[in-house]
C-alpha cells in the first residue's frame, strides 16, 4: 500500500460513514454506524493499523489523514445523535398521551448530615449557657494528648492498639477532644477573659476501636470545660441535666457512676436511660438498659496547672460528649455505624 491508495481508502470509508449517518433515523441505527465505522473494530478507526504498512516517509502524512478523518466523522456523529433525539422528543410532545403540565423530575437536593444537625444544636445549647465555642487540631501533639492530661507514660492509651500514630514521632490522631482543655485555658488566660472560662470544643476523633453498634474507629465527640472559683459537682450535674434537655426537649433519666480518667478527679460516667429500649435491653445499650454518654468529673488540678491556671485556687469540671451515639438516641437509630457509613439510603431519612 502507497499514500494515493491510502487517501482513496480513507475517503471511501469517510463517504461510506457520511452517507450511512443520513440513512440512520433513530438512536440505535446511528449507533450501529459508530460501532462499524469507529468502534474499536471499526473500518475508519482501524485505517490507523495499517500505517505500518506504509513507506517510513509517508507515515506522518497518511497518519494525519487518517486522524482528521475520524474527527470528521465523530462530528458527523454528534451531529446525527443530536438530530435524532430532538426528533425524538418532538415526537413525543406530539403523542396525544404527552401531557405538558405534568412538572418535570426535581433534582435532589443535599441536606446536612445528621451528627452536623445534633452538633449545632448543642453548640446553641451551650452558646445560650454562656460557653465558647474553640476548635483544635485532629493531629494533635503527643505532649497535649496525653502529657498534658495526666496520663502516665506507661498508660494503656498510649499504645498503638489504642490510638493511631503518625510516621512522625510525638504525632498522632487525637484520641480524644480533650487536648483543647489545655490549649482553650491557654487561649483564654492570653485574651484575659474573666472566670469562670465556660467552653466546649466539638471535632472528630480516632481511635484503634474494635467497631460495634455503639463503638467507630473514628466519630465526633464534643469537648466541655469550666473553671472557676469553687466549681462543685452539682455545677457539673446540673450543666449537663440542661445540655440534654435542650436536645431531647425533656428530662433524660441519667446517673452517675464513678470512672476513672487521668484527666479529672473525682471522673464519673453519666449514663443515659435506653430511648431504643426505655431500658428493658437491646444490642445498642449492650443490653443493659443505659447507655454510656459522657465521661465527665472535676479537673484534675494537673490539667488546670498545665492550663496556666492555679489549681489551688481554682476548680473545674470537664466533659466529653459523644455526638454520634447522642444522635443515635435522638433519631432512634439502633447501630452508630450507619450515620458514618455514608449509606445515603440512611442519610435520605433525615430531609
Amino acid at each position: 500500500m502507497d499514500l494515493s491508495s491510502f487517501r482513496t481508502e480513507i475517503a471511501t470509508l469517510e463517504n461510506e460513514c457520511a452517507a450511512a449517518l443520513r440513512g440512520a433515523g433513530d438512536l440505535a441505527s446511528i449507533e450501529a454506524v459508530e460501532r462499524k465505522y469507529l468502534g474499536k473494530s471499526g473500518t475508519l478507526k482501524g485505517m490507523l493499523a495499517k500505517l505500518g504498512a506504509l513507506p517510513k516517509e509517508q507515515k506522518a502524512e497518511a497518519g494525519k489523514l487518517a486522524n482528521e478523518a475520524v474527527k470528521r466523522a465523530e462530528a458527523a456523529l454528534g451531529e446525527a445523535r443530536e438530530r435524532a433525539q430532538r426528533a425524538a422528543l418532538s415526537a413525543a410532545i406530539e403523542d396525544k398521551g404527552f401531557d405538558v403540565t405534568i412538572p418535570g423530575p426535581v433534582p435532589r437536593t443535599g441536606s446536612l448530615h445528621p451528627v452536623t444537625r445534633v452538633r449545632r444544636e448543642i453548640e446553641d445549647q451551650f452558646a445560650s449557657m454562656g460557653y465558647a465555642i474553640l476548635d483544635g487540631p485532629e493531629v494533635e501533639l503527643e505532649h497535649y494528648n496525653f502529657d498534658d492530661l495526666n496520663t502516665p507514660p506507661d498508660h494503656p492509651a498510649r499504645e498503638s492498639m489504642d490510638t493511631f500514630w503518625t510516621t512522625t514521632p510525638g504525632l498522632c490522631m487525637r484520641s480524644h477532644t480533650s487536648p483543647v482543655q489545655v490549649r482553650g485555658m491557654r487561649w483564654w488566660r492570653k485574651q484575659g477573659f474573666p472566670l469562670p472560662m465556660r467552653a466546649i470544643a466539638p471535632g472528630r476523633v480516632f481511635r484503634n476501636e474494635t467497631v460495634d453498634a455503639s463503638h467507630e474507629h473514628t466519630f465526633h465527640q464534643l469537648e466541655g470545660i469550666v473553671v472557676g472559683h469553687g466549681i462543685s459537682i452539682a455545677n457539673l450535674r446540673h450543666s449537663m441535666r440542661a445540655a440534654l434537655r435542650g436536645v431531647f426537649g425533656r428530662d433524660l433519666e441519667v446517673r452517675l457512676r464513678p470512672g476513672f480518667f487521668p484527666f479529672v478527679e473525682p471522673g464519673f460516667e453519666l449514663d443515659a436511660r435506653c430511648t431504643h429500649c426505655e431500658g428493658k435491653g437491646c444490642a445498642f445499650c449492650k443490653y443493659s438498659g443505659w447507655v454510656e454518654l459522657l465521661p465527665c468529673g472535676l479537673v484534675h488540678p494537673h490539667v488546670i496547672d498545665a492550663g496556666g491556671f492555679d489549681s489551688k485556687q481554682h476548680t473545674g469540671f470537664a466533659f466529653g460528649l459523644g455526638l454520634g451515639r447522642l444522635t443515635c438516641l435522638r433519631h432512634g437509630i439502633a447501630d452508630v455505624r450507619q450515620i458514618l457509613s455514608g449509606d445515603v439510603r440512611v442519610l435520605r431519612s433525615f430531609p
